[in-house]
């Protein structure tokens, strides 16, 4: 009888842990939905999301670190890791004898075989990545609970909370009538925004500015992307102050494209030469970094009241 029980309450907690996305004890919920119990902390640890090599870092881990993605750029300690790619033979990762391989839903979509095989060589792969701020705070945990830093992973939600509100308590004092509206460009050729719910919005909406396409809609899902199209944007052409496009391996755009742009002279933003450039690496990456992307925004749009990083 009581081993019917604990079966049934175990369902029960996984159960509440996969819906509301809280860390039970012991347990972690990916977003593929697979429960890990974390016996003993995972020590040697292959990341191929940036973000999450960014926040192990965060947590105080290095050398549980022992291989990274290409894609990695920050902080600079990363060049020292070896190189992993979700593209290579499986038997590479296995060499390196990680008891845990760090993903995102992306690869797990489109390269489950390399999953699979790593599972059967008893390497625990574990998917996160959060759509929202709020997710992000239970993603840090989950991320110390994983590597056996639960207490630095709490510091950290403090830490972001404590400047976020150093932060509002500055844009605070800035009167509605100064709002600057804003057309905060994601994908340049396709002419694509931030969705309302993504994080790149959210810095926005925290450094004071106004979302002139909080109406798009997301390609997908949940997905921090979002369809806008040439046609929307003209129809906020005269009431564009600020021209933001953020800038990095999803968008390698050019002041020179934006102003070349056909119609897009029509913008007064672009008009008046009013252009700025964000790096998407602490705008759309669920790390502290969030906090610099919002105090980038903030200087440019109030640039009396913020001091430019």
């Amino acid at each position: 009888m009581k081993k019917s029980v604990c079966f049934w309450l175990f369902l029960l907690v996984s159960f509440v842990v996969k819906i509301t996305g809280v860390v039970a004890d012991d347990l972690v919920i990916d977003r593929a939905g697979q429960v890990v119990e974390v016996a003993k902390p995972f020590s040697r640890i292959i990341s191929l999301y940036p973000a999450h090599t960014e926040n192990l870092f965060s947590l105080g881990l290095d050398a549980e670190i022992i291989g990274v993605s290409s894609h990695n750029d920050f902080p600079p300690q990363v060049k020292e890791k070896d190189l992993f790619s979700y593209r290579e033979d499986p038997e590479k990762f296995i060499a390196a004898r990680p008891d845990l391989v760090l993903i995102r839903p992306m690869i797990a979509r489109s390269y489950a075989n390399l999953i699979e095989k790593l599972r059967m060589a008893g390497i625990t792969v574990v998917s996160l990545q959060p759509t929202t701020v709020e997710e992000t705070f239970e993603y840090w945990r989950k991320l110390g609970l994983l590597t056996g830093k639960s207490l630095q992973a709490d510091e950290m939600v403090q830490r972001f909370k404590d400047g976020l509100q150093g932060i509002r308590g500055q844009v605070a004092g800035i009167p509605d009538s100064r709002r600057k509206r804003v057309y905060f460009e994601a994908i340049h050729a396709k002419m694509k925004t931030f969705s309302s719910s993504s994080m790149a919005a959210f810095t926005l909406a925290e450094a004071g500015g106004i979302n002139v396409a909080d109406d798009a809609s997301p390609v997908r899902g949940t997905s921090n992307i979002a369809f806008y199209g040439k046609e929307r944007i003209l129809s906020h052409a005269d009431s564009i102050d600020i021209y933001l496009a953020q800038q990095g391996r999803m968008n390698r755009v050019t002041r020179e494209q934006i102003v070349s742009e056909p119609g897009f002279m029509a913008i007064k933003a672009v008009q008046q030469g009013k252009i700025y450039f964000v790096d998407e690496t602490i705008v759309s990456r669920p790390t502290l970094r969030l906090l610099d992307g919002i105090k980038m925004i903030a200087s440019i749009l109030y640039p009396d009241q913020f001091i430019r990083h």
